[in-house]
């Protein structure tokens, strides 16, 4: 078996890589979401914020692709950290290689003077026994959730919409289709810091750390991703200052699908139902401004009551458990 680093140009191993994708999802999550070749390049080209992790594939000697090993080196936090993901064809497993690449990635995280390493797997007996036989240990469980569109209940949206503005008197709210203003950016690095109150249970991490080039970056790798943001901000009216936003991508590739980005208020902002005003405003701003959305995929911690009671109440079923893993090197 060889295992090669995946370019983001080379068009027939992220075919390869897709179609390896879709054979584990139909066993391990069917109703996953997956990206297309064109969509895995680009996440291998600019990520989530200009720091792309890397890609490997494995193959055997006839050029079979028999697993795929992600790697993400953290660049603004957790600089001790790496965190990797494992997927093995289906017809190819319990032949030691998804060993082989967590060995392979433990290797990579060593030469590169990490001291912590992660991971993340669907939530099934299998991913467990895999991760307890490598010395990893489950620290968090995150739940996928995807939200209907097309059986949305818009007068269940409506009202929510209508209590949340009651106890928002002193708010505005903003829509924004692009890059933020100049003159929002040092705010909302603010807000979107608060994203640090989420839970993160056991997980041995840093807070995540923004500032203004970040938010660039962010804004610069959606771009070119063919990523159609569309963020409410509420702001208060007596100061100006920003106190919570919400944001989805829309996949230009597939204008149906949209992906939950974030949602956050300031902890000194809270209390007047901000976070559901931002997002049940983007709804009925999406339902005007890109009607061919169908979903929206979300992801929480399993314990973040608060940010799932919102969801519940807009029609989000559980698509996926995930677990995630660490240990020292």
């Amino acid at each position: 078996m060889e295992i090669t680093r995946l370019s983001p140009d080379d068009e027939t191993g992220c075919i390869d890589a897709v179609a390896l994708l879709t054979a584990a999802a139909k066993v391990d999550s069917p109703e996953e979401i997956l990206p297309t070749p064109k969509g895995l390049a680009n996440g291998l080209r600019y990520g989530w914020d200009m720091n792309p992790g890397h890609a490997y594939l494995a193959r055997e000697a006839d050029g079979t692709v028999v697993g795929k090993l992600d790697v993400y080196w953290p660049k603004w936090e957790n600089l001790n950290q790496s965190w990797f993901g494992v997927v093995v064809h289906p017809d190819h497993r319990r032949r030691g290689i998804g060993s082989e690449l967590v060995k392979y990635f433990e290797q990579l995280a060593v030469d590169a003077g990490k001291d912590t390493v992660g991971g993340g797997s669907h939530a099934l007996a299998a991913a467990e026994a895999f991760a307890a036989k490598h010395g990893y240990e489950r620290k968090a469980i995150e739940v996928q959730r995807r939200q209907d569109l097309t059986g949305l209940d818009w007068d269940v949206v409506q009202a929510l919409y209508d209590k949340a503005v009651e106890a928002s008197a002193g708010y505005e709210l903003i829509r924004l289709n692009g890059p933020l203003p100049e003159d929002m950016l040092e705010d909302m690095v603010a807000v979107t810091e608060s994203i640090n109150d989420a839970p993160t249970d056991d997980l041995d991490i840093e807070d995540d750390v923004y500032s203004t080039q970040r938010l660039r970056d962010y804004e610069e790798a959606q771009r070119r991703s063919d990523m159609t943001t569309y963020r409410v901000i509420a702001r208060e009216k007596a100061t100006g200052r920003l106190a919570g936003h919400t944001l989805i991508a829309v996949d230009g590739e597939r204008p149906q699908i949209a992906w939950q980005h974030d949602t956050a208020v300031s902890r000194d902002h809270r209390g007047h139902r901000l976070g559901a005003l931002v997002k049940a405003d983007l709804l009925l701003w999406l339902r005007e401004a890109a009607p061919e959305v169908a979903t929206i995929d979300t992801w929480n911690a399993e314990s973040n009551n608060h940010m799932i009671g919102i969801n519940e109440q807009l029609n989000y079923r559980i698509i996926a458990r995930d677990y995630d893993y660490q240990k020292k090197l």
